[in-house]
């Protein structure tokens, strides 16, 4: 019979087993795991099979990253590229923009261009309402080129031909969008792509509706331009665009304070009595009809009102508080909305 001593040693030695069992598994499962991870990270140059180009999406989550990734047959380990980027917490700093893979990277490389920001093509908004100088400058500021350069495309380097007339330069013909850009792009590269969109933008029967409002095409950009900086809600702009005729048609100037704005270097909260003297023919207040360029780049919805306009017999509106304007027919009601407004 067994002494009870003896059934607890081999009950001791039988867990001391398992133990050494289960460790030398564990170990060898961690040693796999980790022989997998390294080959997945830094040894595989399976994919992608040729020079891929992929987007990543501006705000793009990290699965809608890896997502993208291998629907372009980048990622040979998915599971990898997620652990890595895990471990080295960088999963939140994937840059947006076109990226261009050549064939047979690692995971470790694809992870790095992605995080360092290699893109050859990035994502840029340009703001309705932004000067051709203003969007030099953001163009400048996603190391795009210099703003110098594109001042002088935008600018000082001819304009564009709009329904058989040729601008001045292109002011107002820079549409505001969200582009996705080429970095090794030229300045005037860059400069076609706004214009092109614009034109793409510019309703079709534009010409016929210009003419139909007695102006020319160009005319009814710089119309939308004035729109575009003195509206902030869009179902205003076509009242907008009545007041702006209206006072065309009866030769009142049109008393635009964002065309004096245009004069100046920088931007300006308020306009002064001083400012009013300004002998520019950006002035409206000083000269009757439009000034002789667009004052900015307008958007869509400007344009849309410029050319289609609302038929009322407004002759002066004022900003309200809440973003809107308050819009009158006589000298009197516009001044009672202005103490109303303005207090």
């Amino acid at each position: 019979m067994a002494s009870p001593q003896g059934s607890v040693n081999r009950a001791a030695r039988a867990l001391l087993g398992a133990a050494v069992a289960i460790v030398v598994c564990v170990g060898l499962i961690v040693g796999a795991a980790s022989m997998w991870f390294r080959d997945a990270v830094y040894g595989d140059h399976a994919k992608p099979e040729h020079q891929t180009d992929v987007i990543i999406a501006r705000g793009a989550t990290f699965t809608e990253v890896v997502a993208a990734l291998q629907d372009k047959g980048v990622l040979q380990h998915a599971l990898a590229f997620r652990l890595l980027a895990r471990l080295r917490h960088v999963d939140a700093d994937v840059k947006a923009g076109e990226y261009r893979f050549p064939a047979h990277q690692t995971t470790d490389e694809i992870l790095k261009r992605l995080v360092r920001g290699e893109q050859f093509a990035v994502w840029v908004t340009i703001p309705e309402g932004y000067t051709a100088r203003e969007i030099a400058r953001t163009l400048a500021s996603r190391a795009l080129g210099d703003a110098s350069a594109f001042d002088h495309a935008f600018l000082h380097a001819g304009g564009t031909t709009v329904a058989g007339a040729t601008t001045p330069n292109l002011e107002g013909y820079l549409f505001p969008s969200t582009y996705l850009i080429p970095t090794g792009d030229s300045p005037g590269q860059v400069t076609k792509i706004l214009v092109d969109q614009f034109h793409k933008e510019l309703p079709r029967d534009a010409a016929a509706r210009a003419k139909a409002l007695g102006r020319t095409v160009p005319e009814v950009v710089v119309i939308a331009s004035l729109i575009e900086r003195e509206g902030k809600a869009d179902e205003d702009r076509p009242l907008i665009a009545s007041v702006i005729y209206n006072r065309l048609r009866l030769g009142m100037p049109l008393e635009v304070d964002a065309s004096i704005e245009y004069t100046f270097a920088e931007h300006h909260d308020v306009i002064t009595k001083r400012d009013l003297e300004i002998d520019s023919p950006y002035n409206t207040y000083r000269h009757t009809g439009l000034p002789p360029t667009p004052i900015a780049n307008p958007g869509k919805a400007s344009l849309d009102a410029a050319f289609r306009p609302a038929t009322t017999d407004y002759l002066y509106y004022v900003a309200k508080p809440d973003g809107h304007s308050a819009f009158a027919k006589t000298l009197q009601e516009h001044n009672a909305n202005v103490a109303r407004y303005l207090k």
